[in-house]
């Protein structure tokens, strides 16, 4: 009998991966990764055009060039045929969105629009409609809105309704042009299937959408802007389709360029984030599972719907059927790190890494893995692409303190890498102070996977024992799951994601345990660290906020 197998397709901040898995061993036959050719538009849009400050865009035909790239290069490497492919499952960065077309076609591919900004895909990192999610929550609080507290209190300038009251309130006639707004993980699909099947994962976390209550009410939305009152009929849609549930059938021009059968089943989207859950074998409670790249999510399953601070929502079946799905996360993880290379390192200390052979954070690394905890003088603030839990605050930025003439830059490097533990361990604080426990927690994603030190530093900053995924590349893998279950026992996959998690996922067989010492040192700088989260953080010096409106007005002078 010829292998059966399921394809993943993870659409990332800066590139796309495809990894085809033999379903009955999971074994990840082949795997291939493709950076977007245009990247993350931050600074101007492709022709030029400036791009104002906080704003990060992307190229909707990135998207599709990387799948005609790297899903005929998986078919490839492992010598597969189109027809045993049984089934096909999606992730995407969210909250990632676009206005579309009645044809479904992005507005910025037209070139009446192609030079406005606010016709483009807004990445999910994009941080300026803060203004707009300002309104939202304060709008929601005075209502004494419901739904507020099912997000820890606050909406995030990175969520849908933020990005879109700013398009209706910067750029209203593309907001009345656009026919739909549309999440990325639901668009991609949409190409694939040639039919519109919005998830539950995005519309649950990222769009205020409630399986038993819907959207925010028809009146919350007329007074938060006259025009909106009717949103989710004019721009969205209220039907859902629950995770695990098929999306539709490969068809058209995109399949010919896949190499792919048609008809194959494709699952809905969802948010790359969470199809790491199952993919680390976690399909239960228990057990917090940290997806760590440019930004970290934090993601736990729960048989209550707890309110809890500074998440990022508890959505039904947000993640794995049965349960309750809760996400916190950090804005910034790996990005502050490639920051600090991108901006802190001499060019000496590039030569020397290229006489070692190694990377930068290689290089850097080296020099303070031997360091001890406090070594330095050092503590940051790790909020230099804003603050998601538990502040959810995009205003909020880094900070450094104890830094003098002697500190080296990898110093900063390794104080860097804390500051993100600290923040790390509020989030797992807040969750088990307000009722969600934490018996375990697992890692994947590049930072786990390649940076040991890093997996140490978090191990005794949390004083907890990690756990790694054995793949590389979890979160397609986890795509991979959802493509398996599309496919059904009868199609050569499985019923459940639980059936395809038995068979498909693992993990390491080393986990990195807490240095007693060490954490009894971070004990005491982790006090500081909640010291200047709640100084800077709670509104008793909005510095950081201050000195955003300062830049701002003196950019627009």
């Amino acid at each position: 009998m010829p292998k059966r197998y399921s394809l993943g397709l993870d659409f990332g901040t800066e590139s796309g991966r495809a990894v085809l898995v033999d379903i009955e061993t999971g074994q990840e036959t082949a795997t291939a990764v493709c950076p977007y050719r245009h990247g993350v538009l931050d600074e101007c849009l492709p022709d030029g055009t400036r791009l104002p400050h906080d704003w990060a865009l992307q190229h909707p035909a990135d998207w599709l060039e990387v799948v005609a790239e790297i899903v005929p290069s998986v078919l490839r490497q492992a010598g597969a045929a189109p027809e045993q492919v049984v089934g096909i499952g999606s992730d995407f960065t969210s909250c990632t969105v676009l206005p579309i077309d009645k044809k479904g076609q992005p507005l910025c591919l037209s070139p009446k629009w192609a030079k406005r900004p606010h016709a483009w895909p807004k990445l999910w990192k994009h941080h300026a409609a803060q203004p707009e999610a300002d309104r939202i929550n304060a709008l929601a609080k005075k209502r004494r809105e419901k739904w507020l507290p099912r997000y820890g209190g606050k909406i995030s300038s990175e969520w849908l309704f933020s990005k879109l009251l700013q398009i209706l309130d910067e750029d209203p006639e593309i907001y009345h042009e656009m026919d739909r707004f549309i999440e990325a993980s639901d668009w991609i699909v949409m190409q694939m299937t040639g039919a519109e099947r919005r998830n539950s994962c995005c519309a649950g976390y990222k769009a205020m959408w409630h399986a038993r209550d819907g959207y925010p009410s028809k009146a919350y939305f007329r007074a938060l802007h006259p025009q909106l009152e009717n949103v989710v009929e004019e721009k969205l849609s209220k039907d859902i389709y629950p995770l695990g549930s098929v999306g539709g059938r490969l068809v058209g021009e995109l399949a010919r360029h896949m190499g792919l059968a048609t008809a194959s089943p494709v699952a809905v989207g969802m948010i790359d984030a969470h199809t790491a859950v199952p993919a680390c074998g976690v399909t239960a409670p228990g057990t917090l599972v940290m997806i760590m790249g440019t930004s970290t999510c934090h993601m736990l399953l729960s048989r209550r719907e707890k309110l809890v601070e500074g998440i990022s929502g508890v959505v039904k079946d947000g993640i794995v059927p049965g349960y309750y799905g809760y996400e916190a996360g950090q804005a910034g993880v790996g990005d502050i790190f490639a920051w600090c290379v991108g901006n802190g390192v001499p060019e000496s200390y590039y030569d020397e890494a290229r006489k070692r052979g190694m990377s930068m954070h290689q290089y850097l690394t080296s020099l303070v893995q031997d360091q001890k905890p406090g070594q330095s003088g050092l503590l940051a603030l790790d909020w230099w692409n804003g603050c998601r839990s538990v502040l959810v605050n995009a205003d909020l930025t880094g900070l450094l303190v104890g830094a003098s003439l002697t500190t080296r830059p990898e110093e900063i490097y390794r104080a860097l890498i804390e500051a993100t533990a600290f923040g790390t361990r509020k989030i797992i604080e807040t969750f088990v102070s307000q009722g969600v426990p934490i018996k375990e927690i697992c890692a994947c994603g590049g930072l786990a996977d390649k940076n040991p030190l890093l997996m140490q530093i978090y191990a005794d900053v949390t004083g907890r024992e990690l756990k790694v995924s054995a793949s590389s590349q979890t979160v397609a893998l986890g795509s991979a799951l959802f493509g398996a279950v599309v496919a059904g026992k009868a199609g050569g996959g499985y019923d459940s994601i639980a059936d395809a998690a038995k068979k498909m996922a693992r993990l390491k067989d080393r986990s990195y345990v807490p240095n007693k010492e060490n954490h009894k040192i971070y004990k005491q700088l982790y006090a500081e660290y909640e010291k200047l989260h709640d100084y800077f953080g709670r509104g008793r010096n909005p510095v950081m906020k201050t000195l955003k409106e300062i830049r701002a007005r003196v950019l627009a002078s």
